[in-house]
């Protein structure tokens, strides 16, 4: 079984260019593409300052546009996956009027990159936004969008904040048009992607090192569920709430700051359910640091071992996961060639992360797709380059 075809930047590109002479009847000025992720471990640990190991994939966003001097912004997107209106035009953001979330959804995220962007003036553009990345697959193509956002309007009015800084505007849109409380992983890993190689980030200090991901005997499949989910929804900001409470009560900043004993040692301090989500927290920061540690030594297995750790613990503790989710990582685990499986994102749908031998990747596929009940699609990614400046 083929993996799903995948939109290299190359046609990504082409089909923005032709939908913008469509749509606005001149060639564009500029164009910029920024990558979704997979988180390869370290789930739900961003926001609360821990450690994740992300990388960038080749599926991805690419935005063309040109500057318009009306102060207008016009925006079309492609993707038949986003809520109605695909197009729509409003005035540039100025101190009395500033830009508001509101429907359509997808354009929120660009909206909020542009209402916090720091560098002025901004003129109004007219853009196209066409993307890879599955909407709602947990692989990030929120922060795809407003980091491609954010690099088209560099092009238009370069700012002079550091990667930290522009990851954190993306953030703050995420969080006040999105209402997403997500953490900084994503944005950070759509900025600093290499190719080749994971990413180590710890989400207290945003210090970055690179884990090679170069053996060409490696391959990371990522398989949608085809299950969607919205993390707006209650489920994600009860959970942060949750981890936020428990710190509280053992007198720390943050999880990050606790270990398994304080944990066990002030558990009558919360309740059980609050115990369980932390334990997960707790032991997958852990779990972070063993994993990169194991991949940088090529020890595969070790590092599938703690996958599989981390789904039960996303699974039981952090209560997450979803049948169809649990289905493929237990389809995944049964054939020959796998190393380890999990849930990736941020859960309740979504994809599956799964660490194989190349060679193994077809009859791996066919074999999932036999042992699940839903309709799979597959993807396999080599990690790639972060936020980048196209040639037109």
């Amino acid at each position: 079984m083929a993996a799903s075809e995948q939109r290299q930047p190359g046609e990504l590109l082409a089909k923005a260019r032709r939908a913008f002479l469509e749509e606005f009847g001149a060639e564009p000025e500029l164009a910029v593409s920024a990558p979704g992720r997979v988180n390869l471990i370290g789930e739900h640990t961003d926001y609360n300052e821990g450690l994740v190991l992300p990388m960038a994939l080749e599926l991805g966003t690419v935005l063309v546009g040109s500057p318009r001097a009306d102060g207008l912004i016009s925006l079309l997107t492609t993707s038949e996956d986003a809520d109605e209106p695909r197009r729509l035009q409003f005035p540039l953001p100025t101190t009395q009027r500033p830009l508001e979330p509101g429907a359509p959804h997808w354009a929120n995220y660009i909206k909020g990159v542009i209402q916090h962007y720091p560098a002025a003036p901004l003129p109004g553009f007219s853009a196209v936004v066409v993307s890879s990345v599955p909407l709602g697959g947990g692989l990030s193509s929120s922060a795809s969008l407003e980091v491609a956002t954010y690099t088209f309007l560099q092009q238009l009015c370069p700012d002079s904040g550091t990667i930290a800084a522009r990851a954190q505007v993306c953030q703050r849109a995420e969080h006040s048009f999105a209402g997403v409380p997500c953490g900084i992983m994503d944005q950070l890993i759509a900025l600093l992607g290499q190719k080749g190689h994971a990413l180590l980030i710890d989400c207290r200090s945003l210090e970055t090192s690179l884990v090679p991901l170069l053996d060409p005997k490696l391959a990371v499949l990522i398989t949608n569920s085809n299950v969607r989910h919205s993390l707006g929804s209650s489920e994600y900001p009860l959970r942060r709430r949750q981890c936020e409470e428990v710190a509280r009560a053992l007198g720390k900043e943050s999880l990050r700051e606790v270990q398994l004993e304080e944990l066990e040692a002030g558990r009558e301090l919360m309740s059980g359910e609050a115990f369980r989500r932390a334990r997960h927290v707790v032991g997958e920061i852990q779990r972070t640091a063993r994993a990169a540690a194991a991949l940088s030594r090529g020890d595969y297995r070790a590092f599938g071992r703690l996958m599989v750790e981390s789904h039960h613990s996303l699974r039981d503790d952090y209560e997450v996961s979803c049948p169809e989710l649990d289905q493929l990582v237990e389809a995944a685990l049964s054939a020959p060639g796998v190393y380890g499986s999990r849930m990736t994102g941020g859960g309740f749908g979504g994809c599956t992360v799964t660490l194989l031998e190349a060679s193994a990747a077809s009859l791996v596929m066919q074999h999932i797709q036999g042992q699940y009940s839903g309709t799979a699609t597959f993807y396999l990614s080599q990690a790639a380059d972060g936020a980048q400046v196209l040639r037109l």
